[in-house]
Protein backbone atom coordinates (compact mmCIF):
# COMPACT_ATOMS: atom_id res chain seq x y z
CA UNK A 1 0.00 0.00 0.00
CA UNK A 2 1.36 3.47 -0.59
CA UNK A 3 0.63 6.50 0.47
CA UNK A 4 0.26 9.55 -2.03
CA UNK A 5 1.62 12.68 -0.54
CA UNK A 6 2.73 16.45 -1.43
CA UNK A 7 6.42 16.87 -1.47
CA UNK A 8 7.67 19.19 1.66
CA UNK A 9 9.43 22.06 1.28
CA UNK A 10 11.67 20.69 4.20
CA UNK A 11 12.06 17.22 2.53
CA UNK A 12 15.12 17.71 0.09
CA UNK A 13 15.58 14.96 -2.36
CA UNK A 14 17.36 14.91 -5.40
CA UNK A 15 15.16 15.86 -8.33
CA UNK A 16 13.80 12.31 -10.43
CA UNK A 17 11.36 12.37 -13.12
CA UNK A 18 10.89 8.73 -14.45
CA UNK A 19 11.69 5.74 -13.70
CA UNK A 20 15.20 4.13 -14.18
CA UNK A 21 13.25 0.05 -15.11
CA UNK A 22 10.28 1.30 -16.72
CA UNK A 23 10.30 5.07 -18.16
CA UNK A 24 7.37 5.91 -16.80
CA UNK A 25 6.49 8.79 -14.86
CA UNK A 26 7.66 8.53 -11.59
CA UNK A 27 5.78 10.50 -8.19
CA UNK A 28 6.70 11.08 -4.58
CA UNK A 29 4.95 8.35 -2.13
CA UNK A 30 5.54 6.92 1.61
CA UNK A 31 5.82 3.20 0.78
CA UNK A 32 4.03 0.99 2.94
CA UNK A 33 5.84 -0.02 5.72
CA UNK A 34 8.21 3.38 5.33
CA UNK A 35 8.19 6.60 6.99
CA UNK A 36 10.48 8.64 4.41
CA UNK A 37 9.03 10.23 0.81
CA UNK A 38 10.26 7.87 -1.98
CA UNK A 39 10.08 8.21 -5.69
CA UNK A 40 7.56 5.14 -6.74
CA UNK A 41 6.57 4.01 -10.20
CA UNK A 42 2.67 3.64 -10.24
CA UNK A 43 3.60 1.56 -13.81
CA UNK A 44 5.47 -1.23 -12.32
CA UNK A 45 5.79 -0.60 -9.29
CA UNK A 46 8.93 0.30 -8.14
CA UNK A 47 10.68 1.83 -5.57
CA UNK A 48 13.69 4.37 -6.10
CA UNK A 49 15.73 4.37 -2.69
CA UNK A 50 18.03 7.39 -2.91
CA UNK A 51 20.90 7.22 -0.65
CA UNK A 52 23.73 9.86 -0.10
CA UNK A 53 26.94 9.56 -2.36
CA UNK A 54 30.35 8.28 -1.02
CA UNK A 55 33.13 11.05 -1.61
CA UNK A 56 36.63 9.87 -0.88
CA UNK A 57 39.46 11.82 -1.13
CA UNK A 58 43.58 11.88 -0.07
CA UNK A 59 45.91 13.99 1.77
CA UNK A 60 49.06 13.36 0.03
CA UNK A 61 52.01 14.71 1.62
CA UNK A 62 55.73 15.03 0.70
CA UNK A 63 58.11 15.50 3.35
CA UNK A 64 61.92 16.75 3.03
CA UNK A 65 64.26 17.98 5.68
CA UNK A 66 61.39 18.37 7.96
CA UNK A 67 59.13 20.78 5.55
CA UNK A 68 55.52 19.52 5.09
CA UNK A 69 54.06 20.21 1.72
CA UNK A 70 50.54 18.62 0.53
CA UNK A 71 49.40 17.72 -3.42
CA UNK A 72 46.60 20.12 -3.85
CA UNK A 73 44.74 20.10 -7.67
CA UNK A 74 43.59 23.11 -9.49
CA UNK A 75 39.70 22.03 -10.85
CA UNK A 76 39.22 21.66 -14.41
CA UNK A 77 36.14 21.24 -14.11
CA UNK A 78 32.58 22.72 -12.03
CA UNK A 79 30.85 22.63 -9.37
CA UNK A 80 34.14 25.53 -8.71
CA UNK A 81 36.47 25.91 -11.72
CA UNK A 82 39.87 27.05 -11.08
CA UNK A 83 39.86 26.19 -7.43
CA UNK A 84 41.91 24.42 -5.34
CA UNK A 85 41.60 21.08 -3.29
CA UNK A 86 42.96 17.81 -2.07
CA UNK A 87 42.60 14.79 -4.99
CA UNK A 88 38.55 13.53 -4.33
CA UNK A 89 35.70 11.56 -6.00
CA UNK A 90 32.62 9.64 -6.06
CA UNK A 91 33.26 6.30 -5.13
CA UNK A 92 32.78 3.64 -7.55
CA UNK A 93 30.85 0.15 -7.14
CA UNK A 94 33.05 -2.93 -6.95
CA UNK A 95 36.00 -0.86 -4.95
CA UNK A 96 36.76 -0.68 -1.00
CA UNK A 97 37.18 3.49 0.11
CA UNK A 98 41.34 2.87 0.56
CA UNK A 99 40.57 1.94 -3.50
CA UNK A 100 38.50 4.87 -4.22
CA UNK A 101 41.37 7.38 -2.51
CA UNK A 102 43.88 5.87 -4.31
CA UNK A 103 42.28 5.91 -7.46
CA UNK A 104 41.21 8.92 -7.44
CA UNK A 105 44.78 10.35 -6.49
CA UNK A 106 46.50 8.88 -9.50
CA UNK A 107 43.59 10.20 -12.13
CA UNK A 108 43.41 14.02 -10.81
CA UNK A 109 47.32 14.11 -9.95
CA UNK A 110 48.86 11.62 -11.31
CA UNK A 111 50.61 10.34 -8.05
CA UNK A 112 51.10 7.09 -6.32
CA UNK A 113 50.91 6.94 -2.90
CA UNK A 114 50.69 4.63 0.71
CA UNK A 115 47.63 4.97 2.36
CA UNK A 116 47.42 5.53 5.84
CA UNK A 117 44.62 5.70 8.41
CA UNK A 118 41.49 7.55 7.59
CA UNK A 119 41.83 11.27 8.54
CA UNK A 120 38.54 13.22 8.27
CA UNK A 121 35.09 11.98 7.97
CA UNK A 122 32.64 14.97 7.23
CA UNK A 123 28.75 14.49 6.62
CA UNK A 124 27.32 17.15 4.25
CA UNK A 125 23.66 16.10 4.27
CA UNK A 126 22.24 18.92 2.43
CA UNK A 127 23.77 17.57 -0.69
CA UNK A 128 23.28 13.93 0.17
CA UNK A 129 27.35 13.00 0.37
CA UNK A 130 29.60 11.86 3.18
CA UNK A 131 33.18 12.92 2.57
CA UNK A 132 36.29 11.10 3.62
CA UNK A 133 39.69 11.51 3.64
CA UNK A 134 42.66 9.74 4.31
CA UNK A 135 46.31 10.62 5.39
CA UNK A 136 48.50 9.57 2.77
CA UNK A 137 51.96 9.21 1.58
CA UNK A 138 53.62 10.57 -2.10
CA UNK A 139 55.87 7.50 -3.34
CA UNK A 140 57.75 9.71 -6.02
CA UNK A 141 57.30 13.36 -6.70
CA UNK A 142 56.24 11.99 -10.07
CA UNK A 143 53.16 13.72 -10.66
CA UNK A 144 50.75 15.21 -13.30
CA UNK A 145 47.65 16.54 -13.55
CA UNK A 146 45.07 14.37 -15.03
CA UNK A 147 41.63 15.32 -17.13
CA UNK A 148 39.74 16.79 -14.28
CA UNK A 149 42.98 19.34 -13.51
CA UNK A 150 44.11 22.62 -14.57
CA UNK A 151 47.58 22.27 -12.56
CA UNK A 152 48.77 20.07 -9.25
CA UNK A 153 51.21 21.31 -6.88
CA UNK A 154 53.08 21.17 -3.34
CA UNK A 155 52.30 23.50 -1.11
CA UNK A 156 53.30 24.22 2.73
CA UNK A 157 50.78 25.20 4.91
CA UNK A 158 51.87 28.76 4.45
CA UNK A 159 51.73 28.37 0.89
CA UNK A 160 47.73 27.38 0.70
CA UNK A 161 45.73 29.68 -1.23
CA UNK A 162 43.29 29.76 1.66
CA UNK A 163 41.01 32.00 -0.26
CA UNK A 164 40.82 29.95 -3.01
CA UNK A 165 40.09 26.07 -1.52
CA UNK A 166 37.15 24.68 -3.04
CA UNK A 167 34.92 23.06 -0.94
CA UNK A 168 34.50 23.56 3.06
CA UNK A 169 35.18 19.69 3.73
CA UNK A 170 38.61 20.04 2.04
CA UNK A 171 39.27 23.17 4.25
CA UNK A 172 38.37 21.47 7.11
CA UNK A 173 40.89 18.27 6.73
CA UNK A 174 43.64 20.67 5.77
CA UNK A 175 43.30 23.09 8.36
CA UNK A 176 42.72 19.90 11.20
CA UNK A 177 46.09 18.02 9.73
CA UNK A 178 48.44 20.82 10.13
CA UNK A 179 46.90 21.48 13.57
CA UNK A 180 48.10 17.95 14.23
CA UNK A 181 51.10 17.82 13.23
CA UNK A 182 51.54 20.87 15.15
CA UNK A 183 50.53 18.92 18.51
CA UNK A 184 52.25 16.26 17.59
CA UNK A 185 55.86 17.48 17.37
CA UNK A 186 55.33 19.62 20.31
CA UNK A 187 53.47 17.11 22.56
CA UNK A 188 53.69 14.07 20.59
CA UNK A 189 51.06 11.73 19.81
CA UNK A 190 49.49 10.83 16.75
CA UNK A 191 46.31 12.08 14.39
CA UNK A 192 43.40 11.78 15.50
CA UNK A 193 40.31 11.07 13.47
CA UNK A 194 38.36 14.18 12.40
CA UNK A 195 34.76 14.14 12.35
CA UNK A 196 32.31 16.91 11.57
CA UNK A 197 28.70 17.88 9.88
CA UNK A 198 28.65 20.23 7.35
CA UNK A 199 25.08 21.98 6.61
CA UNK A 200 26.79 26.11 4.83
CA UNK A 201 27.10 26.05 1.05
CA UNK A 202 29.48 24.05 -0.64
CA UNK A 203 30.56 26.52 -2.85
CA UNK A 204 33.03 29.26 -1.69
CA UNK A 205 31.84 32.79 -2.40
CA UNK A 206 35.07 34.64 -3.78
CA UNK A 207 36.34 34.18 -8.11
CA UNK A 208 39.74 32.32 -7.74
CA UNK A 209 42.39 34.60 -8.95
Amino acid sequence: MLNSQTTDSNYLLPPMKFCSECAHPVSLQVPQDDNRMRYVCSNCGSIHYQNPKMVIGSVPVWEKDGELRVLLCKRAIEPQYGYWTLPAGFMENDETTGDAARRETLEEAGARIELHELFSLLNVPHVHQVHLFYRATLLDLDYAAGIESLEVGLFTEAEIPWDEIAFPTVEITLRAFFADIRKIRQEGGQFSLHTQDIFKSMRAGLAPK
